[in-house]
């Protein structure tokens, strides 16, 4: 069975990324709601040395982003309960569990997780391979190039493949590279070079350009995209009809079931602060979608709200000037 299938177009199996902050359930279903992509993933779900694994559990929800599938990330450095974790986010019926080997985080390396991992190939090797072992839906790794530097890039990339990961997804900046310098496709392109298992390739994929040229510069097996969905939740229908020949646009109609979806999912005690400040975050990615919107940004972001339904009726006509 192909993990990684075309499209009858030719188009790579397309990801939505997991994301800290942002890429939160009610970015998932709203996303959801708009569709393109094959599958979806979690932010990580830390397992930390304490964890209590069927309480932890219970936040995977395989449903959430139904008719895609949804995949869960977990990440930590203890084998035993890595494998634990692994055992119950399958029993809630997870298609696929990815191990968190990329966050850059110093609250997360600092316990030996995420990024750390990559500091010790054996280590991670020896985390991945518990969790394959421990059920039978496959399991992928998504991995940085490095921590300090990219010394030990293939050994990492070997320990995973060893483990029994399905594929790996490459994120080619190393940890203390955080999200600055440009991603490092030529190390995607390296990984393939030498790998038997399917690579994934993801970072700075922003526009339908740089998610073709990814393809053709690295020959990847598949695309995972962060922020450039942020920034543009129609990004994969876009990529999409390239394949097919088309050109894809959003509609106002389309923005707004978007937004509204967003919206509907935020927890109804959430105080208007909170409220208002996730739709500024969200829409202040969707104000760098054109230099229209661009210019207007920080009119949106700035402005003072007296409360949540001020901020929609002020920011929506903007944005939907700015799209049109």
């Amino acid at each position: 069975m192909d993990l990684l299938p075309k499209d009858i177009n030719g188009c790579p199996y397309l990801f939505l990324a997991p994301m800290e902050g942002v890429g939160d359930r009610c970015f998932r279903r709203a996303m959801a709601s708009v569709g393109g992509f094959d599958e979806a993933v979690t932010d990580f779900l830390r397992v930390p040395t304490n964890a209590h694994v069927q309480s932890l559990a219970k936040a995977y929800e395989a449903t959430e982003t139904r008719p895609i599938p949804l995949a869960v990330q977990l990440m930590g450095s203890d084998i035993s309960l890595m494998a634990a974790m692994a055992r119950e986010v399958e029993k809630r019926g997870a298609p696929r569990i990815d191990l968190n080997c990329g966050c850059p985080s110093n609250t997360v390396t600092g316990r030996g997780a995420g990024s750390s991992l990559l500091k010790e190939p054996e280590l991670l090797h020896k985390v991945a391979k518990s969790m394959v072992e421990a059920v039978s839906i496959p399991v992928t790794i998504k991995m940085r190039s490095g921590y300090e530097d990219i010394s030990l890039f293939r050994e990492n990339l070997l320990a995973a493949q060893e483990s029994g990961a399905k594929f790996i997804t490459l994120h080619p900046r190393t940890k203390v590279d955080g999200y600055g310098p440009p991603a490092r496709w030529d190390l995607i392109a390296e990984a393939k070079s030498f790998l038997k298992i399917p690579v994934v390739g993801n970072g700075d994929i922003l526009t339908i350009n740089d998610a073709i040229k990814m393809f053709e510069t690295t020959s990847c097996d598949a695309l995972m995209i962060g922020r450039g969905s942020v920034i543009n939740p129609f990004i994969f229908h876009q990529i999409r009809s390239h394949f097919a020949g088309r050109s894809y646009r959003g509609s106002w109609e389309d923005v707004r079931t978007y937004l509204e979806t967003y919206i509907s999912e935020i927890p109804p005690d959430s105080s208007v602060r909170l409220k208002i400040n996730k739709m500024k975050q969200l829409m202040g990615f969707l104000f760098k979608s054109n230099p229209v919107l661009l210019e207007k940004r920080q009119l949106m972001l700035t402005t003072t709200y007296g409360d949540f339904e001020s901020f929609l009726k002020f920011a929506l006509p903007l944005l939907q000037e700015g799209w049109i």
